[in-house]
C-alpha cells in the first residue's frame, strides 16, 4: 500500500501532550500532530529520526506537519495508529493476508449494540465474522506487545467479541504490527492485566488472535509474515 507524502525528515525535540510533538526542521521548531496516542517512550527519544508530512494548505489546523514515521535501530516504524486499518480493508480486497484469505470483505466498520468494529467478514459459507484490529509498535527483544497504554476500549471489545462467538458468531483481533522486527507477540500483562486477560479470555472462548508485521519504507508498507502469539502471563 502507499503511503500518502510527501514525507519530510525531521528531529523529534519534545512531545508536550498525547497528540503533538515538537520538530526541528532545518533550524526551526514547529508543532507536529502525533496520530498514536500510545506511550511510545522507547522510539520518541531526543534526537530521534523523524519524517513528518506537512498539513494541507488553508487546513486551518493548529499544527503544521503530522508526524508519521520514527526510525528506531536503522528502520521506519509507522506512528499512524489508523494505518493498519487502511492496509488490512486494501489487503482484504487485494488478498494480501494469508489467514484472512478464507474471508472477504462485507464491510467495514460494523456496529453491534454499543460497540463498533473494524470489518464484518464472510466465510466460503456465508457466515458472518467479526474483526477488530489493533495496531502495534511495541517490541522489545523481538516481542512485540500490547497495549503500551491502559485500554479500556481494547477491554471491551474483546469481551463483545466474545460474547458474539458464545452467541455462534465468529470473531477475531488481529494485532498488526507496525515493523518489521518482530517474531512473536505477547498482551503486555504489567502494563494493563485487565485487557491481557480479556483476550486471554476470549480466545480460549473461540474468538481468533492473530498478529502480523509489516515491511514500512518511506513510500509504502507491505505484509511480511505472521508470527505466533502467546497468550499466556509469565509465571
Amino acid at each position: 500500500m502507499i503511503i500518502e507524502g510527501p514525507l519530510i525528515a525531521a528531529t523529534f525535540i519534545e512531545r508536550p501532550n498525547r497528540f503533538i510533538t515538537i520538530v526541528e526542521i532545518n533550524g526551526k521548531l514547529y508543532r507536529s500532530h502525533l496520530p498514536d496516542p500510545g506511550r511510545l517512550k522507547e522510539l520518541l527519544v531526543p534526537k530521534a529520526k523523524l519524517m513528518v508530512r506537512p498539513a494541507p494548505k488553508d487546513s486551518g489546523r493548529k499544527t503544521s506537519f503530522s508526524t508519521v514515521m520514527v526510525e528506531y535501530r536503522g528502520q521506519l516504524i509507522s506512528l499512524v495508529s489508523t494505518l493498519p486499518n487502511m492496509f488490512v480493508h486494501n489487503a482484504l480486497k487485494e488478498e494480501q493476508i494469508p489467514i484472512l484469505s478464507p474471508y472477504t470483505l462485507i464491510r467495514p466498520e460494523i456496529a453491534v449494540k454499543n460497540h463498533r468494529f473494524d470489518f464484518l467478514l464472510k466465510d466460503e459459507d456465508e457466515n458472518k465474522f467479526y474483526l477488530e484490529v489493533k495496531s502495534v509498535t511495541f517490541v522489545e527483544n523481538g516481542v512485540a506487545q500490547f497495549p503500551d497504554a491502559v485500554t479500556k476500549r481494547g477491554m471491551d471489545h474483546a469481551k463483545a467479541l466474545t460474547d458474539l462467538v458464545n452467541q455462534g458468531y465468529q470473531a477475531g483481533i488481529l494485532f498488526v504490527c507496525q515493523r518489521p522486527d518482530a517474531v512473536s507477540f505477547e498482551p503486555m500483562w504489567e502494563r494493563d492485566p485487565k485487557f491481557s486477560n480479556a483476550l486471554n479470555e476470549a480466545y480460549k472462548s473461540g474468538v481468533k488472535v492473530w498478529c502480523i508485521t509489516l515491511n514500512i519504507s518511506k513510500t509504502e508498507i507491505s505484509y511480511k509474515q505472521e508470527i505466533p502469539v502467546n497468550l499466556k502471563r509469565s509465571e
